[in-house]
This record gives C-alpha cells, sequence and structure tokens, in this order.
C-alpha cells in the first residue's frame, strides 16, 4: 500500500467541459505530433502526441524533472524540438520563428517594465510592430477592459499589486490577438488566498475571451480546478489525459493515482473474479493474475445499515487523525495488519474500533508505475 498527502480539497472538481484523451473538436486547434526533445544524453521528453482544440483550457501537469516547461517552450518557439512536428489550424507551427506565430506566453515573472504606465507596458509590443497610434489605443483599451484593468492604466506597476500585475501580463498577451495562450506558472508568485481567487479569475476570463489556454503547473489542485482537461508527464512522457473528473475517479496508473490527492493503493491476487487483498476480497472484472487497485480515502465510509452485495465490510483500529476542517483524514488498522487512509467527517476524537464498508466499484484497477529518476530538466 502506498500513500501520497496532497491538498484536502481535490476530491472536489469542477464538472469538465470534454473528457478523454484528444479534444472533442475534429480538426484540432493545436496537434503535437511524436515530439521529443534531449539535450545531449539527457532525454526531457520522448514522442509527446497532444491535441489541443479550439477554446479549451488544457494544463500540463508535472513534478519538476518531467519536462513540462521544456514542451511549452518548444510550442512558443524558444526550444526547437529534437524530433516530431507541431501544427497549428492544420499548418506546420515548428518550422516559425516565435514572432511569427500566433502564439503569445505568460511567464511566472511578469517582466512589466518598471518605468511604463499600465497601458504603455500592454501596447508596448503593438508600438514596436509599428502599428497606427488610434489601432494601438483602441486595442489597449479593450485588453484592459477584458481583465477589468481600464481604472489603472495610468498607474506604475510598482504602485499596483502582485495580483494586478498579472491581469496587465494578460492583457500585454491578449492585446496581441494570439490564437493560443501559453502560462508557464503564472500563478506561483502570489500568495496562497490570492492564488485561489486569480484561478477562479482566469478561468472565467479564458471562457470570455474564448483563446484556448495551455498552462503548465505543478500544482494538483490548481490544475484540478482550472482545466478542461490534464495532461499528466512523468520523466517525459505521457502518464494520462483526461477531464479532472475523470483522472481522479478513474486514474489510469498507479502514479497518476497517487499524484492526485490521497489514494490507498491495495496490492493483491485476483482468481475466478474476484480480488483479494489480505483479508479484504470484491468482485472485479480483471482476468486472474496479480491486481493493483487504487482506493480513495472518502470512498470508504462508516458502515450503517444493511450490507448490499457490491459492499466490501470489514473492521479497523484508528490509529490517528488529522485535521483538515471539515474532515478529518485518519489512519486505520485491520486485523490482518493492513493499514488504510479514510476521510470522515470532521469530530473531536475517533478512536477505537469501526466498521467500515466501501463499495467493489471504488476500487479502481490501475497498472502499476515502475520507478524513474529525474532527468533534469523540467
Amino acid at each position: 500500500m502506498a500513500l501520497r498527502a496532497t491538498r484536502d480539497n481535490l476530491a472536489t472538481v469542477s464538472e469538465p467541459a470534454t473528457t478523454g484523451a484528444t479534444p472533442s473538436s475534429a480538426s484540432p486547434l493545436l496537434d503535437i505530433r511524436n515530439v521529443a526533445k534531449s539535450f545531449g544524453k539527457n532525454v526531457v521528453l520522448r514522442n509527446i502526441s497532444l491535441q489541443v482544440a479550439e477554446g479549451e483550457f488544457l494544463t500540463i501537469l508535472g513534478e519538476s524533472g518531467s519536462g513540462k516547461t521544456t514542451l511549452l517552450r518548444i510550442i512558443a518557439g524558444f526550444e526547437a524540438a529534437s524530433s516530431g512536428e507541431i501544427l497549428m489550424g492544420g499548418e506546420r507551427l515548428d518550422r516559425l520563428p516565435p514572432y511569427q506565430r500566433r502564439v503569445n506566453t505568460v511567464f511566472q515573472h511578469y517582466a512589466l517594465f518598471p518605468h511604463l504606465t499600465v497601458a504603455e507596458n500592454v501596447g508596448y509590443g503593438l508600438r514596436v510592430a509599428k502599428l497606427p497610434p488610434q489601432e494601438i489605443a483602441t486595442r489597449v483599451e479593450q485588453a484592459l477592459d477584458m481583465v477589468k484593468m481600464t481604472a489603472y492604466s495610468a498607474v506604475k506597476p510598482a504602485k499596483i499589486s502582485g495580483g494586478q500585475q498579472q491581469r496587465i501580463a494578460l492583457a500585454r498577451a491578449l492585446v496581441n490577438r494570439p490564437r493560443l495562450l501559453l502560462l508557464d506558472e503564472p500563478l506561483s508568485a502570489l500568495d496562497a488566498n490570492l492564488r485561489r481567487q486569480m484561478q477562479v479569475e482566469l478561468k472565467s476570463l479564458q471562457r470570455e475571451v474564448g483563446i484556448s489556454f495551455v498552462f503548465v503547473t505543478h500544482d494538483q489542485e490548481e490544475a484540478m480546478v482550472m482545466s478542461d482537461r490534464i495532461a499528466l508527464l512523468r520523466m517525459g512522457e505521457l502518464e494520462q489525459v483526461a477531464s479532472p473528473r475523470e483522472i481522479y475517479n478513474r486514474p489510469a496508473s498507479a502514479y497518476t493515482a497517487q499524484f492526485i490527492g490521497h489514494t490507498n493503493l491495495l496490492s493483491g491476487e485476483v482468481k475466478d473474479g474476484v480480488a483479494h487483498c489480505q483479508s479484504l476480497s470484491w468482485r472485479t472484472g480483471l482476468r486472474d493474475g496479480p491486481g493493483l487497485f487504487s482506493l480513495r480515502p472518502e470512498n470508504i465510509r462508516l458502515a450503517t445499515g444493511v450490507s448490499t452485495g457490491a459492499a466490501v465490510r470489514f473492521r479497523a483500529k484508528i490509529l490517528r487523525q488529522a485535521f483538515h476542517g471539515a474532515t478529518e483524514l485518519l489512519q486505520v488498522e485491520c486485523a490482518d495488519g493492513l493499514l488504510l487512509s479514510i476521510r470522515a467527517a470532521s469530530r473531536d476524537n475517533w478512536s477505537g474500533d469501526v466498521d467500515l464498508e466501501f463499495s467493489s466499484a471504488d476500487a479502481v484497477p490501475v497498472r502499476a508505475s515502475e520507478i524513474q529518476q529525474p532527468q533534469g530538466k523540467d
């Protein structure tokens, strides 16, 4: 059994707009085909194939060293892929220099010019492109209105908050009217409360402007809250691509199950359609042989009333509890020594033996994940 601790509220996610490994659009906006990248002998990306639909919010999620920022830089044109190709609207994107791609990037550090006003910062790229002054003024006004920063147009960046600076960085990208906006952990410098607020605002803004967003983060909660789909990278390979709800409830691998939220990994044997994990057993559709299952702590509950045929009942002793606001994360021990984590309603003192149960459908089969060593590049 293995457990991984992340944020308490990962179990509650919004209903996704899309599900599955490919977007619903018949002709995707962005089509990444077998992209690989190596720095010398260091392999950072391995044959990544991924599509982004028009108007989609796709998050590339992964821990340090997974290759997510490298992939973003290849899309932007700041890095060249070692192999593979990238198309936008059916035409090759990877052959164009960065300034000719209808792609803009918002970085973690906003890089606003301190000596320029908010409006001057937003319009800087348009002035470099030598657009007519009246068009620049109109587009800057529209971009500031999109991010609700019109009132600060004459203010210098040092006079506004971090969250407001983030909006200005977005406006500076949106004013160029890109077809695709890339965001490289743009919220990581904000404090926790402002970060949560900006997650909601950024998602709402994306819906309003209708531009496809590719968002890079290592924060699981951020990915769950904001995304239509999540592409989980692990050591340069795609572990799973799915909606937040699917990737949480139906993880494809042990790594996915552990990386997204808490889970209990149950290892056992399947025989004649029944999974056996120490003293626990339940019906499964797997063939005979070794089996590995992910069981979320919130899916283990106090047993009440008469058990149904699909319920797996057992008795366990509470060893310890951790307070998480409205809920407690409890560690319990079965009579045979099996340790499990369960999530229950918060109360002052959990102790003694309890009768518990879970549905056999909540024990989700996952593939085992081999342990790999980081390659070094993010």
